[in-house]
């Protein structure tokens, strides 16, 4: 994490001076808007008006009236080093970070979060984008540098294919490729990640991977997709068992044995490889039970002696060599020549 910055000011304190300057109908305009009351309630343009029987409208002009006299007056000449702490604040932050971040940064507290949200709204250097269909809610004070971040992110999206899962690090550094030229203070990891996490084209899931938003494998939803992340995080063959115990470890979801034995049956992603053990068919492990893998193998390589079928169903299948020779003995499938090697029937 960056290091915590330790802020000279109360915000509550500091918005009191600022709203004291205005008439008392424009204080509470911008109380209720911001949700700078006891409560934190942030009311809607209708909802304020309702209250002075005024239009929506003409409750956006008060609030946009009184945000610019706050910015005119003494009260905001008196507090600029706030506003110059605040900047720094959000350059060490990455000079672009989401709004969620930043005021997650600030403290829990919604009230107080609200208090430095006003804040950020009324101070000249701070420009906030709104969310769309890319990037999240955002704040910065240098607009080439969000610029140049929004189009690294871009053009990451742009590498990535549909399903694919990239390690953190492995997607930080392919990040800092596409930033080379940025001023050197920034390219540290806790940065880099926020400035990920902006994106909503690219997440991350309870694993610690990353890749596209769109892909299951980012945004699972069932307990086929957490099998699935749960078996490639494992990397090798799995007891259905042991995976019903990681998908409510890693996503805090309640998944019973038998239920995600039957998903597992049920899902060509996934190979029933040993008794209850499963792996990935994208790892190249032969569909089917010890029959079908004998004839596929035979299949492929021609007639073969047991010893050689032996090795290479092994490599297939977690089972006892006397249940591959139980197999081929089954004359209704294979046959041994003079050669004593096997053959399909």
């Amino acid at each position: 994490m960056s290091e915590k910055i330790a802020l000279s000011f109360k915000p509550k304190e500091i918005t009191r001076r600022l709203l004291s300057i205005l008439t008392k109908r424009a204080q509470d305009v911008l109380t209720n808007r911001y949700g700078l009351g006891p409560k934190a309630t942030k009311l809607t343009l209708d909802a304020i008006g309702k209250r002075y029987n005024i239009t929506r409208e003409r409750v956006r002009q008060i609030e946009n009236h009184s945000l610019a006299a706050i910015r005119k007056s003494k009260a905001y000449k008196d507090n600029e080093p706030v506003f110059t702490e605040l900047k720094e604040l959000v350059l060490n932050l990455g000079g672009l970070v989401s709004e969620k971040d930043l005021l997650g940064y600030l403290g829990n507290d919604v009230n107080i979060q609200n208090h430095f949200h006003f804040l950020f709204v009324v101070g000249e250097e701070f420009k906030r984008e709104k969310e769309d269909e890319e990037f999240k809610h955002r704040w910065h004070v240098d607009p080439e540098l969000s610029n140049k971040v929004k189009e690294a992110l871009r053009k990451l999206y742009s590498k990535l294919s549909d399903d694919e899962l990239i390690v953190e690090g492995d997607l930080i550094r392919s990040f800092l490729e596409e930033v080379k030229d940025l001023n050197e203070k920034y390219k540290n990891d806790e940065v880099v990640k926020r400035w990920l996490s902006i994106s909503l084209k690219i997440g991350k899931n309870p694993l610690g991977e990353w890749g596209r938003s769109s892909s299951s494998n980012i945004n699972a939803k069932g307990m086929r997709d957490y099998a699935f992340l749960v078996i490639r995080k494992h990397g090798s063959p799995i007891h259905f068992k042991e995976v019903a115990k990681a998908i409510t470890y890693y996503f805090n979801k309640k998944a019973h044995v038998a239920t995600t034995h039957n998903e597992l049956i049920k899902d060509p992603r996934f190979v029933l490889v040993g008794r209850g053990l499963y792996a990935l068919s994208e790892w190249g492990y032969i569909s089917g039970v010890v029959k079908d893998v004998i004839h596929k193998i035979l299949k492929k390589e021609g007639p073969l002696p047991k010893e050689k079928i032996i090795e290479k169903v092994l490599k297939e299948r977690y089972v006892k060599e006397n249940t591959i020779l139980v197999n081929l003995q089954n004359t209704k499938y294979f046959k041994k020549d003079r050669d004593n090697r096997y053959h399909n029937v």
